[in-house]
Parts: C-alpha cells; sequence; structure tokens
C-alpha cells in the first residue's frame, strides 16, 4: 500500500527569467507564465490532500533585481488573488502572506490582509505565498521576540528550547516541510525556510517553473509515497 501524502511541500519556483530568454521574451513574461504552473500546484495539493503549500515568491534580496521587475513580481501578486479567489474558494484554500511586511506597499498588504480573511475558514489547503520572506531574517526576528520577552522578564534563558523557537515563527502552526522541489535545475535552497527545512527531501527537476504541471508535481508526490511506504523510489519530473 503506498504511504502518506506529505503534509508540507515547499517549492523554490525558478526558471521564469530562463523560460523567457530561451523565447526571446522579457523576463517578466516568464512570471505571467508561471502564474498557471502556481495555480496547478494548488490544484494538485487541494485534490491531494497535502495539508500546507509554501511559495517562494519574492525573497527579501529580490529587492536587488531591476525595478521593472520588481514592480511587476509585487504587483502580480495581488493580481493573482484578485483574478483567483473565487477558484481558492472553490477549492477549499486558506491564504496568507508569510514574511516581514516592511518595503510591500499598503494596497498589496491589504490584499494580503482580505485574502486571509475572506479565506481563513475554509477546511483544505494552506496555502502559503511567501513574499518579502528570508529564512535567516524569519530566524532573526524570532530570536528578537525572544530577547525582548527575555528582557521583559516574561521568559527565562533556561525556558528557550526548539519549541519557542518554533512557536515564534511567521506561521508556527505549519509542520515542518516534508519535500522541497527546487525547479530549473539549481541545487541550492536559497534562504527558504530555514526552519522546517531541517528533515526534508529535496527534490531538484531541471524543469523550468513555467513548464512544470501536474504531471511533474504528481510523479513527485507519488515517489513520495512509495518512499514513506518503504518501497523505494527515483524521483521523476525531469
Amino acid at each position: 500500500m503506498p504511504g502518506a501524502h506529505p503534509r508540507h511541500i515547499g517549492i523554490i519556483m525558478d526558471g521564469n527569467g530562463r523560460w523567457a530568454k530561451m523565447r526571446g521574451l522579457p523576463r517578466i513574461e516568464g512570471h505571467r507564465r508561471g502564474e498557471e504552473s502556481i495555480m496547478e500546484a494548488v490544484r494538485v495539493c487541494a485534490e491531494r490532500g497535502v495539508k500546507a503549500l509554501s511559495l517562494f515568491a519574492f525573497s527579501t534580496e529580490n529587492w536587488e533585481r531591476p525595478e521593472e521587475e520588481v514592480r511587476f513580481l509585487v504587483n502580480m501578486s495581488r493580481d493573482v488573488l484578485r483574478k483567483r479567489m473565487e477558484e481558492f474558494m472553490r477549492l477549499g484554500v486558506r491564504l496568507r502572506h508569510i514574511g516581514r511586511r516592511d518595503r510591500l506597499p499598503p494596497e498589496i498588504l491589504a490584499w494580503f490582509d482580505m485574502a486571509y480573511e475572506v479565506t481563513r475558514a475554509n477546511q483544505g489547503l494552506n496555502l502559503n505565498i511567501n513574499f518579502n520572506y528570508g529564512g535567516r531574517a524569519e530566524l532573526l526576528d524570532a530570536c528578537r521576540k525572544l530577547a525582548s520577552e527575555v528582557r521583559a522578564g516574561n521568559l527565562s534563558p533556561e525556558e528557550i528550547d526548539e519549541a519557542a523557537i518554533s512557536s515564534r515563527l511567521y506561521a508556527p502552526d505549519l509542520p515542518d516541510i516534508d519535500i522541497l522541489i527546487r525547479t530549473a535545475g539549481e541545487k541550492r535552497i536559497s534562504n527558504f525556510m530555514l526552519w522546517k527545512l531541517a528533515h526534508s527531501r529535496i527534490v531538484v527537476t531541471t524543469v523550468l517553473w513555467p513548464d512544470f504541471g501536474r504531471r511533474e508535481l504528481e510523479g513527485i508526490i507519488d515517489a513520495y509515497r512509495r518512499e514513506d511506504a518503504g518501497m523505494g523510489s527515483d524521483y521523476g519530473g525531469d
């Protein structure tokens, strides 16, 4: 019998720029095409009963990219929420932003907050949009919270353990990531959810994100279930 489905899948969505360059298109066209890959991943995870899907949409380092690309990515997050909310509701998706709120335009924050409030009662997939997110920044912010509590006398240093740190992360309710997927062949975790990756299985596929679809993701999930059942696996997707 197959093993259990992964509870939490994280995806580093890489290769949008290369996809566009190969076709002689502007980089933003790769990001635009990648929107459908996002939605297909959401559909597969919702159908398969995955508890959480975390998508690395924009890192704290991405502000250094060309201004036009940064502006497009920031606005794209709003546009996806606006266009896809009806489908999110139909799939029972609960959506939230994970990351620092500074540097994000008020309009974008308002859309993230609205999406959270509208979908918070849904009982299906937890969809986490990691935007203006960095794994070290998250751990730094958690440490600052702990330090403030110690300074206020509400916590002693001896009480700080793994559970104390975990409870002060951006999304403390999330389980650890079972599978980390990185597209486009890069073998780096790029500062993504460092605490949650402690026991993850890492799957690297050469498929560029705009070409990553249902077949690739279902193959990875099925391989995980075979391995979980003790049958061994050979992760596909390439």
